[in-house]
């Protein structure tokens, strides 16, 4: 299994080896990546190539042609849930791919905003979603995932099965609209991919907006009896108080994942207090970051 970042909010490098001539030594230079907020997986498991979510505009695309990822020779995308910054990139992932589905979680649609108070007595809602036209313009490339949906032998797309997530939503002021009103996002959107590798379950959820150590218990009940290998993601942390993300590591410690690799929405600060209370088993993300597992 190979995993290569394609966007993450970190900018990074590639290295570019060219021949200087027909019979010479190679000569190898660094190549900059650039990074925007959002995220973007490629990787390649058993003979396939899945794609999760596409970043915020085309960059990912720029990125992986710069990493040697071909995007027409892609066999999957997915989409990890419905907003902006993982879902404004699909448009050009269908415009370099003629053939490959894209699995998005049978609740999405062009409806998440960001709710914003102004002194405590109004509100106005901030479109935060899959850019409009997108889902009709794109229906015959578009799979819409009910429950645990298997795209790939070994491959699993599975839903939140957490009651009650839309606490959380309303903690974030993250929003949905349904016939003409707002309520507090659930995140029936949101899904995660997982791959059952020779070293156990290997879990990528690219927010985690329905909580990391909600999520690993999810998929535990799903596959009973499996170890849960890694998670890969942001967590959604970046606005959280220091307290509070020391009990979520120490909730995600003991639920005993071997490795977490994180970025995105989780936040220079909370990366720290996850790598002070869980050590060496936490990395930092980045854009052309690669793992094999």
């Amino acid at each position: 299994m190979k995993i290569k970042i394609l966007i993450d909010n970190i900018s990074g490098y590639v290295r570019d080896i060219r021949s200087t001539c027909d019979t010479c030594t190679a000569e190898a230079s660094s190549k900059q990546l650039k990074g925007e907020w959002g995220l973007c997986v490629y990787t390649e498991f058993n003979g396939k190539r899945i794609l999760l979510d596409t970043g915020a505009s085309a960059q990912f695309a720029k990125n992986a042609a710069d990493m040697g990822i071909d995007i027409s020779k892609i066999d999957a995308g997915v989409l990890s849930h419905a907003h902006y910054d993982h879902a404004n990139g699909m448009q050009e992932f269908f415009n370099k791919n003629d053939h490959a589905k894209f699995y998005l979680r049978d609740a999405a649609c062009e409806n998440c905003y960001h709710t914003h108070k102004i002194f405590k007595f109004f509100t106005y809602q901030e479109y935060i979603g899959i850019r409009k036209g997108t889902l009709k313009k794109n229906a015959d490339r578009i799979v819409f995932a009910k429950g645990d949906c298997e795209i790939f032998p070994g491959v699993t797309l599975v839903g939140h099965k957490t009651p009650n997530l839309d606490e959380i939503g309303k903690r974030a002021h993250m929003s949905v609209k349904e016939n003409g009103k707002y309520r507090p996002d659930s995140f029936e959107h949101e899904q995660s991919l997982v791959f059952d590798t020779p070293k156990g379950l290997f879990i990528m959820n690219s927010c985690s907006h329905g909580g990391a150590d909600n999520i690993v218990k999810e998929i535990e009940a799903t596959f009973p009896g499996k170890q849960i290998y890694a998670i890969l993601g942001g967590f959604h942390l970046f606005r959280t108080s220091d307290d509070r993300v020391k009990a979520f590591a120490e909730r995600l410690r003991d639920l005993n994942v071997q490795k977490i690799y994180t970025g995105h929405c989780t936040g220079q600060r909370a990366y720290e207090i996850l790598h002070d209370v869980l050590g060496d088993k936490v990395e930092q993300m980045h854009t052309g970051m690669e793992i094999e597992v």
